[in-house]
């Protein structure tokens, strides 16, 4: 991860956490105490954001993380992940938002790992979208990535892509088509929305370069790949849930998108537990 760039996120959860100071640990913990406290996983899982946990504590104070398990480990509940050495009142006041960054990460990583097991030996690639937690997204799309999926758009500015209400103020695919062609750069892709096999057909007319079919039964999704042959790449979204992975990666599509890595993973439960005075 870029650490210059997900260094403000993390300080301004931590002025969220302690707007005015940590009035238990300032009032409780003396200046000169240090301590050792473990890190343990308490399910099964794939561990994300290491370094977003070692970093939050960065931002207080000096400490020392010994790491027992790498980034993107696959571990079973009750792994010693790592001891975190220093400062006992440093250790108090940024367990929470690092567990929060950590926990978050590893439950999308998780969640991800699983359906990109299921898409094992297919051609089918698995991505996340925009539907990211705010001022998350940095942090929830690496832990796709470490779960084995990968990113679509990580923000508007990326690539143009026509969904229901770009068609439907354009008056048509067409037009929208005809307007982003004309106002943006040829070397952009565009990727159009569609919801029926009308708007595939029109789609293929205007020689898009990818098509989405958008919350499409599999007969329907069947009777699209027939219609575009090959001549547009196919993503498939809406309605995508783990069961059902397996029955679109036999249709035969390029991409699965599924906002669900994002906005219902389970957090990953994670303690820092065992603290010792040194």
């Amino acid at each position: 991860m870029n650490l210059f760039l997900i260094d403000d996120y993390i300080k301004n959860a931590l002025k969220e956490d302690m707007p005015f100071g940590d009035v238990t640990t300032e009032n409780l913990i003396k200046e000169d105490s240090n301590c050792t406290v473990d890190l343990i996983a308490k399910e099964d899982g794939v561990i994300a954001g290491l370094t977003v946990f070692e970093r939050t504590f960065y931002h207080l104070g000096s400490i020392k993380i010994d790491y027992f398990v790498e980034e993107g480990a696959h571990i079973s509940k009750g792994t010693l992940l790592a001891k975190i050495t220093g400062k006992t009142s440093i250790v108090l006041m940024g367990e929470r938002v690092a567990l929060n960054y950590l926990q978050r990460m590893s439950g999308i990583a998780t969640l991800t790992n699983k359906c990109v097991r299921v898409l094992e030996g297919s051609k089918t690639t698995l991505l996340d979208t925009r539907k990211t937690t705010p001022n998350m997204r940095p942090f929830e799309k690496y832990a796709v990535r470490l779960g084995g999926g990968m990113n679509h758009r990580y923000s508007l500015s990326d690539s143009i892509m026509l969904k229901d209400n770009h068609i439907d103020y354009a008056g048509g695919i067409t037009n929208a088509v005809n307007l982003v062609r004309r106002n943006a750069s040829f070397v952009r892709k565009i990727e159009v929305e569609c919801e029926n096999l009308d708007m595939v057909k029109e789609a293929l007319e205007c020689n898009v370069e990818i098509i989405m079919l958008d919350n499409m039964d599999n007969s329907t999704i069947e009777e699209a790949l027939k219609l575009i042959n090959k001549k547009a790449l196919v993503e498939v979204s809406g309605n995508v849930t783990l069961e059902r992975l397996q029955e679109l990666s036999k249709l035969g599509v390029d991409f699965i998108s599924s906002g669900a890595l994002t906005h219902s993973y389970t957090s990953f439960d994670i303690s820092m537990k065992n603290l010792k005075l040194i």
